[in-house]
């Protein structure tokens, strides 16, 4: 029984022993096996599991000069005033991985800038995973917004929804939306938009400096359904009508324009518009995504893209 003062390691206390010697130390594993006093083989699998928790996050400070090429391409291609390509991850990897410590440093940028800026977030897994990766800093001189709702159908807050866990990184003031991310009926939605405090949040999010969202895809495995937003036949039937991608939870067509059908006349969140003048920036990758990413690229609702090589590439070739 430890005595009082003493404390108990666990396993993540010996993973993050062993993944900061190796990583941030220098030391090789048989130097970590005898500073930890275990076998070679547990450091090994000490430093992987410090990696597979998140315990450890890497920074790749070199430019690639094949991501800087895809970067260049994308930029004049589609008149993107920023534009950042991470190495792919490889066959089977998880491009989300791949762009979220890229994806990090941006709004890190952002965020270490001394004048205030209003910063709008979306949802999904790749903002969380870029707030995830994130360093934390003091930032109380900003502003948070959330640019959708936070409330789930069944009335929980939204898995992905990535204001409180940022804010809790930045120390800055933060604003949900306090709305359903898709309301029951259009009178629904207005109701909730009628509230003062949500007109507050609302005004708040168009008047952003800067912009980061995710790009949803459409199909039996989008986001919107897979989350239990949308049902199967509601997503077929949009996408009869032409959809191909969603944005903060508004859907358009392969041009980027927005539908006047389903989701759309429901939706809780604030609609980005295209040729937005200040930074909307696109944190999205993998080849589900591409004909959405180079639509939202098309019509300018997005003037930022932040992706890998992989889906980079798909998109010149299509677009």
């Amino acid at each position: 029984m430890a005595q009082i003062g003493e404390t108990e390691t666990s396993p993540s206390d010996d993973a993050a022993r062993a993944g900061w010697l190796y990583y941030v130390g220098g030391l090789t594993q048989d130097q970590i096996a005898r500073e930890l006093g275990v076998s070679r083989q547990r450091a090994q699998r000490l430093v992987s599991r410090a990696m597979a928790e998140g315990l450890i996050h890497v920074r790749l400070e070199h430019r690639i000069a094949a991501c800087l090429d895809l970067e260049s391409r994308l930029t004049r291609r589609f008149g993107l005033t920023r534009c950042r390509v991470a190495p792919s991850p490889g066959q089977g990897g998880d491009p989300i991985a791949s762009i979220a410590p890229t994806a990090a440093a941006e709004l890190e940028r952002f965020l270490r800038m001394p004048e205030p800026l209003v910063i709008a977030l979306g949802t999904g897994r790749a903002l969380r995973g870029m707030v995830d990766a994130m360093e934390g800093l003091e930032a109380e001189q900003h502003r948070l917004v959330s640019m959708i709702g936070n409330i789930a159908p069944d009335g929980s807050a939204s898995f992905f929804d990535v204001i409180m866990r940022i804010a809790d990184k930045v120390r800055a003031p933060h604003y949900p939306m306090p709305v359903p991310v898709v309301s029951e009926t259009a009178e629904e939605r207005a109701a909730f938009h009628a509230l003062a405090p949500v007109r507050r949040v609302v005004d708040l999010a168009r008047a952003a400096d800067v912009i980061f969202v995710g790009v949803g895809q459409m199909g039996p495995n989008a986001p919107l359904v897979a989350d239990g937003f949308v049902s199967q036949a509601e997503m077929a039937e949009m996408e009869a009508r032409g959809a191909v991608g969603e944005i903060a939870g508004w859907i358009f067509d392969s041009q980027g324009q927005y539908l006047d059908v389903g989701t759309n006349e429901r939706v809780g969140g604030v609609r980005v518009p295209a040729e937005r003048s200040n930074p909307v920036i696109g944190v999205a990758a993998g080849p589900a995504k591409v004909a959405a990413i180079t639509a939202a690229l098309r019509s300018r609702i997005l003037n930022g893209l932040i992706t890998d090589e992989a889906t980079a590439r798909a998109i010149l070739d299509r677009g």
